[in-house]
């Protein structure tokens, strides 16, 4: 089959590609990873011990009792995502994900966006997790210790920001070795993590029944009620951080190259996947009830309504709720932000390699280390742009970790909502003829997940240009969460229009052409260019 395209390959190279996808291979290391090493790096991604003690207070202050619910709701579109997720990786595997098959479905310029939007929100979520792992890297010194005032050193702007590029350079050269390596990283971390997780949330149960403590209130069927919540705004704001909980569970579905092969119908990642978000939404909603429970949400000490601990809650629950064990909580959110800064620069690197790889981007971001089989090019530019952005924002905002919270939920809506969307276009012709069931998976739950998240987009987006949005810092008036959103997307148009006029074969669709599933069968003109890409 031949290609309206010039077919001509350059001297010395040879094409590896997929006829019937149009998806071709880019160098990583395949057969390297199954289910249960691709469910612990996807629990590693999403770290659950960082990931609430950085969301339940910026939840809380928007839905108060209501934060379970919020956290439930917020798994019915990831849901729904992930269905469309799966649909789209068994058709298209590909490191790009968002990118590839938002291009795939809508052409060069809505996949670009999809693509930036991912890279985005991770470059957004590196830069948070560094901050909360150098917080928790002297509380734990000072439990130690015995000195609580170690703790207050990460108040200094400036040894805070070299602490946090220490740790992003720690996590870059594990990441830089490969796969293998970061396997065995994160499955000594997340299981130390997960023991000690579910640990805490029992104690905050069992001390929220404690007569001794006077916020502690018993669950009630009301808390996992949305319609319960006051506004349309609160709701909006409230889902999009719960989005922000669920969030890095498809990075598992980027190692589609690297995973090993299934013996079933459902690939590899795809089972992992799957699991995974199940284990999220029980550990969630179960954690988020223990510390309403325990806390409450008034303004006190430990009350989710204070906005001194909102962007890091466990801090201030460590030692109320474990008493002299507070120390293995602090341990397990150190070392859950250390492994997920480690595992989630995989997700952007491997988007970056696949956008270079097929010439929306800079070719030099394409190259794999010859050894470690790393887009260790990509994985260094993702950590150096998280690196200077963290950097830039504590100087900027008192409250950084809570502002860019709520910016990256924006974020994570904007790419999921056009990535749920390209399985509804892309199946839309197919699905029919392939019976109910492949309509419903395809099309019509995906689609609705991702009109969902694109309006929590819009709606939070307009929300927050609020001078009180997020932490209440704001630039001239505007809200900094909104500026953020803004400005981050404004800059992916602008290097979009860029690259364009570099690189203009893949913007005329000439690269990743526009199909559907029912004539996907296009060639593309990607070759193997002796740089392992």
């Amino acid at each position: 089959m031949s290609s309206k395209y010039d077919q001509s390959v350059p001297e010395g190279a040879t094409r590896t590609l997929d006829s019937v996808t149009g998806i071709s291979k880019k160098g990583l290391e395949s057969g390297t990873v199954g289910v249960v090493g691709a469910l612990v790096i996807g629990l590693s991604v999403c770290a659950p011990a960082y990931t609430l003690t950085s969301a339940i207070g910026p939840a809380a202050s928007e839905v108060g009792y209501q934060t379970p619910a919020i956290f439930l709701m917020g798994f019915i579109p990831m849901l729904l995502v992930a269905i469309g997720y799966r649909a789209l990786n068994s058709a298209m595997p590909d490191s790009g994900t968002s990118f590839t098959w938002a291009t795939r479905a809508f052409g060069p310029w809505v996949g670009w966006m999809a693509g930036w939007g991912l890279i985005a929100a991770t470059v957004l979520v590196l830069s948070n997790l560094a901050g909360i792992a150098v917080e928790f890297l002297f509380q734990s010194i000072a439990i130690l210790a015995n000195n609580p005032d170690i703790a207050l050193i990460s108040e200094n702007k400036f040894i805070n920001i070299l602490v946090c590029l220490a740790f992003m350079a720690m996590a870059t050269f594990i990441s830089y070795r490969g796969m293998t390596s970061t396997k065995i990283f994160q499955y000594i971390t997340v299981i130390f993590q997960m023991g000690v997780m579910i640990w805490f949330a029992v104690a905050m149960f069992v001390g929220a029944a404690d007569p001794a403590n006077p916020e502690g209130k018993m669950p009630e069927l009301s808390w996992f009620n949305p319609l319960e919540v006051s506004s349309v705004s609160a709701f909006a704001a409230g889902i999009a951080v719960s989005i922000f909980v669920y969030w890095g569970w498809d990075t598992i579905l980027t190692m589609g190259e690297e995973t090993k092969p299934s013996k079933g119908r459902m690939s590899t990642e795809s089972k992992a996947a799957m699991i995974l978000v199940a284990i999220l939404v029980v550990m969630y909603v179960g954690t988020a009830a223990a510390t309403v429970a325990f806390a409450g949400v008034g303004d006190g000490p430990t009350g989710l309504g204070n906005d001194a601990i909102a962007e890091n809650v466990f801090a201030a629950l460590a030692h109320p709720v474990m008493g002299s064990a507070a120390i293995f909580l602090s341990l397990a959110i150190l070392v859950s932000a250390m492994a997920s800064i480690n595992s989630t620069a995989i997700s952007p690197a491997r988007t970056l390699l696949a956008m270079a790889h097929y010439g929306a981007i800079p070719a030099a971001i394409k190259k794999i280390h010859p050894k470690y089989k790393s887009p260790h090019i990509a994985l260094m530019l993702s950590s150096i742009v998280a690196s200077v952005f963290y950097a830039v924002m504590r100087f900027i905002s008192e409250d950084v970790l809570w502002d860019t919270i709520t910016a990256l939920g924006m974020m994570v809506c904007f790419y999921y909502g056009i990535t749920a969307l390209a399985s509804t276009w892309y199946f839309r012709k197919l699905a029919p003829k392939q019976g109910f069931g492949s309509m419903l998976s395809k099309v019509i739950l995906p689609g609705i997940g991702g009109v969902l998240l694109l309006l929590v987009f819009i709606q939070t987006t307009i929300d927050s240009m609020d001078p009180a949005a997020g932490s209440g810092s704001n630039i001239a008036g505007i809200g900094l969460v909104g500026l953020i959103g803004v400005v981050v997307l404004g800059l992916g148009v602008v290097l979009m229009l860029i690259q364009s006029r570099k690189t203009p074969r893949f913007f005329k669709g000439q690269v990743l052409e526009r199909v559907d599933a029912t004539n996907d069968t296009s060639i593309i003109e990607v070759f193997d260019d002796g740089l392992g890409s």
